[in-house]
């Protein structure tokens, strides 16, 4: 059971409850989010625009939030995005390479192991190594590395904040939320 009930759309400020009413899947994250009623908005906003449209490729992002989730011991994170990451191309070998913490895995492609070392050094050193970024930029723009990031530091809060109210599991809602962020994109 959570630490902290989780806000119901009939129990919640009128902002909020405008809020959670649009949701296309009413998800525990998004009911313990919707505690910080002036953050609310723009974290889905934020979340929204990660899923939707950043110019790094949604395999990408993906890669490196179920690694995000691996490393943060999100179990809510992992089991949310595994549908979404197969769902734009990831495959079961890397799902289970990951799974495993086998990130030199040959179903991993020199693009996705520079990309799953530059994930694993922001969450664990901060930032990546010369090396790593030098890496990272002969695949990526500079406007995918800053994006990359970005997803990276949102999963990362996304995660602890999950962890922190020990969240309880939701059923995997599939592609719902990307697909809703896709139709209003």
């Amino acid at each position: 059971m959570a630490r902290i009930p989780y806000v119901e759309p009939e129990n919640a400020a009128p902002a909020v409850r405008e809020v959670l009413d649009q949701l296309p899947v009413k998800l525990n994250i998004f009911k313990v989010m919707a505690h910080a009623e002036t953050n609310f908005r723009p974290l889905l906003r934020l979340g929204t625009s990660i899923l939707g449209q950043q110019k790094l490729e949604a395999r990408l992002r993906e890669l490196a939030i179920l690694r995000v989730a691996k490393l943060s011991d999100a179990e809510y994170e992992w089991v949310q995005h595994v549908p979404i990451a197969k769902h734009v191309g990831v495959t079961d070998a890397q799902v289970e390479a990951l799974e495993r913490g086998d990130l030199q895995a040959d179903a991993f492609g020199e693009l996705e192991q520079v990309l799953l070392r530059f994930t694993d050094e922001v969450v664990q050193e901060v930032g990546p190594s010369d090396a790593t970024f030098a890496a990272a930029s002969k695949h990526l723009s500079n406007r995918e590395i800053v994006e990359l990031v970005i997803a990276i530091g949102f999963y990362m809060t996304v995660a602890r904040l999950m962890e922190t109210v020990r969240i309880d599991l939701d059923p995997p809602a599939g592609t719902a939320v990307v697909d809703e962020v896709s139709r209003r994109s």
